[in-house]
């Protein structure tokens, strides 16, 4: 496996630079065009949700990918932007007390706990709609048939087939349904639906952006798949073994919710060489891109070595 560089850091800590700025001017007090008004207390919740924190590594992997094909600027930082608004959408909804249940995020209180559950559903609601009107916007990209294919491309990462139904079957499996047994093959479709699906979403987005070719695109969606599994590996790793103060979030909560993970599947041994596994096999999707895709095969070791 490749290891990281300081050039790597210095671009993962630049990207999240600038989206920060950016998310924070889509998300300022002011109407936009077309928009009636902004309630206040609905703009001080969502800058709550999306601002002064995370890593942004699914708008770096939207800004990285796009760069692979020539494309930089305002393009793929939109488009990350609006897989960045999307993501902290899902973590507000899987906070609540009917979903997950947590009370911090980020090392600060939930939405629903610094505010309420009915202005974390309307934030929520909100940053989903958001991220797809930041897709839709010609700022985005010229071209309306690539608006129209990362809008297409972000609706099927995070719905019904993606990371919405994935939401439903991690219920499923802690039981809320009925007695549930979740295989290998079951438990790695709901983690690919869940989170795979989006980080999926945003490698695709840069070859979008890029007008790749088919064969391109795939590589890099089959790198996204791989970078997505891992990841998610990762987590239920750091979840046993990382402490609430180091995440900025409470740890164990899956084991004592029974949820399904390879972790408990596979046994930590078995769940680190699947992390290995599939760290190699993201890396091997980039062969053909040669030297251009360093950042990107960099970007998987930070994804399974990360402490945080």
């Amino acid at each position: 496996m490749t290891p990281s560089t300081s050039t790597f850091t210095t671009r993962l800590s630049d990207a999240a630079r600038v989206v920060e700025a950016s998310l924070e001017a889509l998300l300022s007090d002011k109407a936009a065009p077309g928009e009636l008004a902004r309630p206040p207390r609905l703009m001080a919740a969502m800058r709550h949700a999306v601002l002064g924190g995370g890593k942004r590594l699914r708008p770096f992997l939207t800004i990285e990918a796009a760069r692979l094909f020539g494309v930089e600027g305002q393009g793929p930082l939109r488009a990350g932007c609006a897989v960045e608004l999307l993501h902290c959408y899902s973590l507000v909804h899987d906070d609540l007390p009917s979903m997950d249940d947590d009370d911090l995020r980020r090392g600060r209180p939930t939405v629903h706990k610094a505010y309420d559950e009915a202005t974390a559903i309307l934030v929520g609601d909100a940053l989903q709609t958001l991220a797809f009107e930041v897709l839709a916007d010609p700022a985005t990209a010229g071209d309306p048939a690539v608006r129209s294919d990362l809008v297409l491309g972000l609706a099927r990462a995070s719905g019904l087939g993606g990371m919405v139904g994935g939401q439903l079957l991690d219920l499923t499996a802690e039981g809320r349904y009925g007695t549930a047994t979740m295989s290998e093959a079951d438990v790695r479709l709901l983690q690919m639906m869940k989170t795979g699906a989006i980080l999926t979403f945003s490698v695709e987005a840069g070859a979008i952006l890029g007008q790749a070719d088919a064969a391109a695109r795939g590589k890099l969606v089959e790198y996204g798949r791989a970078l997505g599994a891992a990841f998610q590996v990762a987590d239920d790793i750091l979840d046993r073994e990382a402490t609430s103060e180091a995440l900025g979030k409470r740890t164990g909560k899956d084991q004592e919710k029974g949820k399904a993970t390879l972790v408990d599947l596979l046994g930590m041994e078995g769940a680190q060489r699947e992390c290995r596994q599939l760290a190699e096999k993201a890396e091997s999707a980039l062969d053909g891109f040669g030297p251009q895709a360093q950042i990107l095969r960099e970007a998987v070791r930070f994804v399974v070595e990360r402490q945080v």
